[in-house]
């Protein structure tokens, strides 16, 4: 799963790897520690004269479906199951329509206890060579029925990031082997190929799609890192780059 993660690049930065387009106004806040229900980058795709674009906006993590009653419900939406994704109400209109890519620099996992009374280790998993991650993600628009029409807060732009099983096919690669010991799911990584099929607003075979990004996401794990961090990570008020410097211990 993924439920804390970094993304602290500068917005020139983050356009020009994902080769998206942003507002000129666009502002996105530096985040060593972003947690569920926060406002995240989102790379997607839109259809503009028949022309496709593909662009970065922001969103709040955890998915409102456009039928909720209540943008509470994303509270609970942060992260989606590929092997549910499409039958679950609050996603398999999203999972058609509606994909997008959530960078990151990183993510952090917390390794279980040993014991009933020890603690749980955090460790922040990161690309070897500090290129971006691109999670499967989706979104969603939902309209504000206490907002007037012209408001501009009466539409909100929600994402979450889809998961997978940890346990890779082959499960020689050590980080792979790691990455397993460490949790039971996995958040989906994209290579280039397979995020420019994600993100095509014209494919509509979600089922395809779920199953070539979950084939494709030991690969793109298999060039990650893990490291053991400091336990100040899982305080969401404590947020800078000394989250991610190593801590005493080994994995």
């Amino acid at each position: 799963m993924c439920g804390r993660y970094v993304m602290a690049k500068a917005i020139g930065d983050l356009v020009a790897e994902a080769e998206a387009e942003a507002d000129a106004n666009l502002e996105l806040r530096q985040s060593w520690n972003i947690a569920p229900t926060t406002d995240v980058p989102v790379v997607l795709e839109r259809l503009i004269d028949e022309q496709v674009h593909r662009q970065v906006h922001v969103a709040k993590w955890g998915l409102v479906p456009g039928w909720a009653k209540d943008p509470a419900v994303g509270v609970r939406a942060f992260n989606a199951r590929s092997e549910t994704v499409i039958e679950k109400p609050t996603f398999r209109a999203a999972i058609k329509a509606r994909r997008c890519a959530v960078p990151a620099e990183g993510y952090y996992e917390w390794l279980a206890a040993e014991t009933p009374k020890g603690k749980k280790r955090p460790f922040y998993v990161h690309p070897e060579d500090d290129s971006l991650i691109f999670f499967a993600g989706l979104y969603e628009w939902w309209k504000d029925p206490s907002k007037e029409d012209g408001d501009p807060d009466q539409w909100l732009l929600s994402t979450s990031i889809l998961t997978c099983p940890s346990l890779a096919p082959d499960s020689s690669v050590p980080v792979l082997q790691d990455l397993h010991g460490l949790h039971d799911r996995l958040p989906i990584p994209m290579s280039k190929d397979s995020m420019a099929e994600w993100l095509d607003p014209t494919n509509k075979d979600a089922e395809a799609l779920v199953a070539m990004v979950r084939a494709g996401a030991y690969d793109v794990a298999a060039g990650w890192k893990l490291r053991e961090v400091g336990a100040e990570v899982g305080n969401v008020r404590n947020n800078g780059p000394e989250l991610t410097e190593p801590h005493s211990g080994l994995f």
